[in-house]
C-alpha cells in the first residue's frame, strides 16, 4: 500500500482553507474549501471562468500549465494566472480567487451608501 500524501490549499481574499490529497485540482479542493471559483465548462478548460491567480512563491505548489491551459491563457499563464481546472496541487499553495462579480456590486453599492449622508 503506498502513502498517500496530502496538502493544504488557502483560498484568499476570504482565507478558506482545506487539506485534500496531492493531486487535486485547484477546482475540486476550492469547491471543498466553499471558495467560490465560477466555472460553466464542467471542468474540461473550455469556459475560461476558473481563472486563479498563484503568486511566484506558491507557483511550486502546482502543477506545470496544461497544454490546454497554455493555448487558452495565453501571456497571462506566465504571470501567474492558471485555470482551476486544470492545475493540480502537488505541495502547500495559496491560491488568489478573483472577486465573483455580483458581490463586487454589491461591495461598491454599500460602500456609496455609506458615503452618503443620508439624514
Amino acid at each position: 500500500m503506498t502513502r498517500r500524501e496530502f496538502v493544504n490549499a488557502v483560498f484568499l481574499p476570504d482565507g478558506q482553507s482545506v487539506k485534500v490529497r496531492a493531486g487535486t485540482t485547484v477546482l475540486e479542493a476550492a469547491r471543498k474549501a466553499r471558495a467560490n471559483v465560477r466555472t460553466r465548462c464542467g471542468g474540461v478548460a473550455g469556459c475560461l471562468m476558473c481563472k486563479v491567480s498563484v503568486d511566484e512563491a506558491n507557483r511550486s505548489g502546482l502543477s506545470e500549465p496544461t497544454a490546454a491551459e497554455l493555448r487558452k491563457l495565453g501571456p497571462l499563464a506566465e504571470q501567474g494566472t492558471r485555470l482551476a481546472c486544470q492545475a493540480r496541487l502537488l505541495r502547500d499553495a495559496v491560491v488568489q480567487v478573483p472577486e465573483d462579480p455580483l458581490k463586487a456590486a454589491v461591495r461598491k453599492k454599500l460602500a456609496e451608501q455609506a458615503e452618503e449622508d443620508l439624514w
